[in-house]
Parts: C-alpha cells; sequence; structure tokens
C-alpha cells in the first residue's frame, strides 16, 4: 500500500509541461528563435471567409472610389470658375481698350450686338 501512495505523489510533483532542451545551436546564435516546420496549409482560409472579405475590399474600393470622383468634381469646378472669370476679365479689358479709342455709346452698341451674336451662335 505504501507503494501506491508514493507512485502517485511522483506524477503530481513532476511539471505538466516538459520543454525540450536543444543545447547550443551548431551557428551560435542562440539569441534567435528556432524556426519552426513550414507548414503551408496553415494559413489557408475557408470560402466563407474569403467571399466575406472580397465583398468589404469591394465595398472599401467603391467608397474610395467614390470620394476620389467628388475632389476631382471640386477641382474641375474651380477650373472652371477660374476659367470662366479670366475670361471676363479679359473682355473686360478688351472694352475699356475699345472705349478709349471710341465713344462710349458705340461701344455699348458693339457690346450688345457681340451678347446677340453669341446667343445666336450658342
Amino acid at each position: 500500500m505504501s507503494t501506491t501512495t508514493t507512485e502517485t505523489a511522483k506524477p503530481a510533483s513532476v511539471p505538466a509541461v516538459t520543454t525540450k532542451n536543444l543545447g547550443m545551436r551548431v551557428n551560435g546564435k542562440q539569441w534567435h528563435e528556432p524556426k519552426k516546420a513550414f507548414r503551408p496549409a496553415a494559413g489557408l482560409t475557408s470560402y466563407e471567409k474569403r467571399a466575406k472579405d472580397r465583398v468589404a475590399h469591394a465595398l472599401v474600393k467603391a467608397k474610395v472610389k467614390e470620394l476620389k470622383e467628388e475632389k476631382e468634381a471640386e477641382r474641375q469646378r474651380r477650373i472652371t470658375a477660374i476659367k470662366e472669370k479670366r475670361a471676363r476679365k479679359e473682355e473686360k479689358e478688351r472694352y475699356e481698350l475699345i472705349a478709349q479709342k471710341m465713344h462710349k455709346k458705340r461701344v455699348e452698341r458693339l457690346k450688345r450686338k457681340e451678347k446677340r451674336n453669341k446667343l445666336l451662335n450658342s
């Protein structure tokens, strides 16, 4: 009976997790982690997870595309506003040059005539 009590006491005193002592590394670089076996199937994911990831990626891509289009539209709006402003300024300068040479009423008549032509041509 005494043998059974000592046998049961021994397994309880031995640690459950035993670490394998590998000894010194051949190349002397003990600070590196030991390499593990290459298991290419370890990172495989299920089809459902890949499908969900694809859908989420597509949503993100669509949102990014929408934001880029919004930004480009704003940029184009600013560009057209600047071009229109420059055109108005050039036309005003041209009329000022004409006004220096001609009478004021004649310049106004020319403006009206050009506006009519613009409306007809557009």
